[in-house]
């Protein structure tokens, strides 16, 4: 999958750490990036976006205890990898990077260019995952 077409939400309450992620994915040449600054607006593009996200960048205090992150994640077949930062303040254990494993927990009050460098990379070489067509010819 080419960096360019990757689908990225981003969700944090702060603006500023908003625009600081999006920038790094910027710098790899992404920019196909929504982002959303509640839990109900993440909820509501999840639900009925017309594609999947490849990514989702998701700050742990979003969800102010009335969701589980961690399971709506996996559970939900509209994400493809996704990483909780600031795990600490929501009480969550750290899941360090897999290849095979959807979410990533990290205790990094924000991600920095060399995680977000590794999510892309994660992404680019992981198989399509459920959700997205793919045209054989």
């Amino acid at each position: 999958m080419s960096t360019q077409s990757l689908r990225i939400l981003i969700a944090d309450e702060q603006h500023f750490n908003r625009l600081t992620i999006e920038r790094c994915f910027n710098r790899f040449g992404c920019y196909r990036v929504a982002p959303v600054q509640n839990l109900e607006e993440l909820l509501t593009l999840v639900e009925y976006a017309c594609e999947s996200f490849d990514l989702l960048v998701i700050n742990a205090a979003l969800a102010h205890g009335k969701l589980d992150l961690r399971d709506f994640c996996l559970d939900n077949r509209q994400l493809g990898h996704v990483l909780i930062y600031d795990g600490q303040r929501a009480g969550l254990p750290v899941i360090p990077a897999c290849g095979q494993q959807k979410v990533e927990v990290s205790h990094a009050l924000l991600p920095d260019l060399a995680s977000i460098e590794r999510l892309i990379a994660l992404r680019d070489t992981q198989l399509p995952f459920v959700g997205t067509v793919i045209s054989v010819r």
